[in-house]
């Protein structure tokens, strides 16, 4: 059965890692793993997180099965978190959310529950987009077509691109929306656009698919679900697929959830029983551990405090990393403009460097970036700054 399966290329992001470790230059930059670090280029556990895994370790007695939704604490957290305490879809109960297993998790249970119910749909997905969109997506059945959205020579949103090509998404299709820290580009949709977008799909029937995959990295936890919650408040349907990954730091836990809005809560209830029964055919039961943590800490006044102080600590880190990259390399005196890299949000920018000179700085520089010219700004620290500078200088 198995003598004739071929190996797989390896992940490029992965093969890079493994790149990286071998490499003995001790100036060596990993800028390419998506995952969130600090200073000391370590990716942390946050304190609050810490805490309510002391506390969990003392109070848990069991280690028996969840509910197939996940915890009812943890469900009304993401609903909070995602749409806000008072907004009117939590009011009128049109609302399903089911926890999934990290924010992959959550992208395909939704893919699977749709194309369960509607086999073939069709989804508009940016280009860029983040790589593994596409082999998910496109492995539960689902039809994928692209739509443009950042301009590589411009270094900026093609809205205007982009609102063409959704003219053609109308009623059963879906439209894939990064909610906010678009990865890879880092460039983001601004009130208006969302705006934009959210009229052109009541006019023309399609469902928004949006991945909150970076809540809270952007420019904090409420305007970077502005989007979001706009959505879910004047269109009947939506779906947000959320993670605790990032702002969490709960990457290996795996902890996500899909929330799907409806027109109205019966049928809402519906979907939810539908969503719980196909995330059965595909794992069973979620796992436990980090959605309980998500959900004392949430619980938790002083916890909240403290997990909302430590993720501002991480924006306003990677926020003022752009700002001095940019003000570096004008120092520096390299002549092409990198000042986009400020304006934009999150872990991810593009360089926007031709594919021979990011072959430069991997294989002369030690500074390991996908071919894209996409970094992790958080890989850069006070420790190697001036090295990358000096390095993207002399690849220019």
């Amino acid at each position: 059965m198995f003598d004739q399966i071929e190996a797989r290329p390896a992940d490029p992001i992965l093969g890079l890692s493994a790149a990286y470790k071998k490499d003995t230059n001790s100036n060596k930059i990993d800028l390419g793993v998506g995952v969130y670090k600090d200073e000391s280029g370590t990716c942390p556990v946050m304190k609050a997180v810490k805490t309510a895994e002391r506390r969990k370790c003392d109070v848990e007695d069991s280690k028996a099965y969840i509910a197939q939704a996940g915890p009812e604490g943890f469900i009304r957290h993401t609903l909070n978190l995602n749409l806000g305490n008072a907004h009117p879809a939590i009011r009128d109960g049109r609302y399903s959310t089911v926890l999934a297993p990290g924010g992959s998790g959550s992208l395909r249970l939704a893919a699977e529950f749709i194309n369960g119910s509607a086999p073939g749909s069709k989804i508009f997905v940016s280009s860029p987009s983040w790589p593994n969109h596409v082999p998910l997506l496109s492995s539960s059945g689902l039809t994928l077509e692209e739509y443009p959205y950042y301009d590589h020579a411009t270094h900026t949103l093609d809205f205007d691109a982009m609102m063409e090509a959704l003219k053609g998404a109308g009623k059963g299709d879906l439209v894939l929306l990064h909610g906010c820290c678009h990865n890879p580009c880092g460039a983001d949709l601004n009130n208006d656009q969302w705006q934009a977008v959210t009229d052109l799909a009541l006019a023309n029937g399609f469902t928004p698919f949006i991945d909150m995959a970076y809540q809270g990295l952007g420019d904090g936890l409420d305007e970077d679900a502005f989007g979001a919650r706009l959505m879910a408040e004047k269109l009947p349907e939506l779906v947000i697929c959320s993670s605790y990954s990032k702002n969490f730091g709960l990457y290996r836990d795996r902890v996500g959830a899909v929330t799907i809005v409806t027109s109205n809560s019966e049928t809402a209830q519906a979907v939810g029983t539908q969503v719980v029964a196909k995330a059965r055919e595909i794992y069973s039961v979620p796992p436990a551990h980090g959605a309980f943590l998500v959900e004392m800490i949430l619980d938790d006044e002083e916890l909240t405090s403290q997990w909302n102080e430590e993720l501002t600590q991480m924006r306003d880190r990677i926020n003022g990393l752009r700002r001095e990259l940019v003000s570096k390399l004008q120092e520096r005196g390299v002549s092409k403009d990198f000042s986009f890299i400020q304006n934009e949000k999150g872990l991810f920018s593009f360089l926007g460097l031709s594919k021979e000179q990011v072959s430069s700085l991997v294989n002369d520089y030690s500074i390991y970036l996908v071919g894209s010219s996409r970094i992790n700004v958080a890989g850069i620290n006070q420790a190697n700054i001036d090295y990358l500078v000096e390095s993207i200088a002399k690849v220019l």
